[in-house]
């Protein structure tokens, strides 16, 4: 078992023994009443019809890889997030269905960071810190995330319009103009390299299936769920490596040209030798994940750490 170093504890106890025990007591008090929001079966509900949302924007990402990788349709949207709503904002009854995704993207946000409150006690126990703390870590991560792509499907239910591409490129525009704006962006790209390290070591060990109520699923559905998780996850896991990368290469050479994010990402796997089998390999395991994400929409665990 990982635990932190001796002399991190000692500090973090000697904070903890500080704090007042009437503060704890609050704390405690707001927290059970969040929970009862968090936990509310209506929310859960709302929470399934995100991670439906979820797995159709990773199977729209998936054909848009796809037509890339075989230059099917020029002038397809691009290969990402925003992309894939696009898609679906072009489609007959679309923006409908963009508020749809994007409320239900905007309740498994605050499912998922209602997770935190489960685990957030066990910051105050020595024994339990690192793990707690590596749980809480995670679920802010997710909900984050969820809630970012959330916001951009609202913005095209509202009729406005989201290049990724472009906002990446102007981040690290302005970011290069800092003083010790290169370092930062690569350190956010080594972050997003590590993200693609842990999604892959996520495939490979099975993590996912944590997020599986697997007492609920039949047992014949158990390993072709696996299946495609494994191949979704590693899937992604490349395409992460590729964009962080990207953004190293651009804070390094100054050319903001290369920090594309997850398009650009999937147009140099694309670009790449035999890439035209490459991308169209991302491209399937994209729409794995989306498949596994509807999978974890109909029987969903909102517990990480059984």
């Amino acid at each position: 078992m990982v635990t932190l170093p001796p002399a991190v504890t000692r500090a973090l106890d000697r904070v903890v023994g500080r704090i007042p025990d009437s503060w704890l007591e609050r704390a405690h008090a707001a927290a059970d009443r969040a929970r009862e929001v968090t936990d509310h079966p209506w929310l859960e509900r709302l929470a399934q019809v995100g991670l439906v949302a979820y797995g159709l924007v990773h199977l729209l990402i998936g054909w848009l890889a796809f037509t890339v990788a075989w230059r099917i349709d020029p002038a397809a949207d691009d290969a990402d997030q925003a992309g894939a709503l696009q898609m679906v904002s072009d489609s007959p009854g679309g923006l409908v269905l963009l508020w749809v995704i994007g409320l239900g993207l905007l309740s498994l946000a605050v499912w998922q960071a209602g997770e935190v409150l489960r685990w957030w006690t066990g910051l105050l126990h020595p024994d339990r810190r690192l793990h707690a703390g590596f749980v809480c870590a995670k679920c802010l991560a997710k909900a984050v995330v969820y809630g970012a792509l959330a916001v951009v499907a609202l913005v095209f239910a509202v009729g406005a319009r989201y290049d990724a591409t472009e906002s990446t490129q102007d981040l690290t525009d302005e970011l290069l103009d800092v003083p010790g704006g290169a370092a930062l962006l690569v350190l956010g790209g080594l972050v997003v390299v590590g993200v693609g390290c842990y999604l892959a070591w996520r495939g490979w060990t099975a993590g996912f299936m944590k997020d599986i109520d697997l007492a609920a699923a039949p047992d014949r559905y158990e390993p072709v769920i696996g299946s495609l998780g494994r191949v979704g996850y590693l899937a992604k896991s490349v395409a992460f490596a590729v964009a962080g990368g990207l953004v190293v290469f651009a804070a390094l050479t100054k050319d903001i040209s290369t920090a594309t994010g997850l398009d650009g990402a999937l147009n140099t796997i694309g670009a790449a030798p035999a890439g035209q089998w490459l991308l169209t390999a991302v491209a399937v395991g994209f729409a794995a994940f989306g498949v596994y994400a509807l999978a974890r929409a109909r029987y969903p665990d909102r517990d990480p750490a059984t």
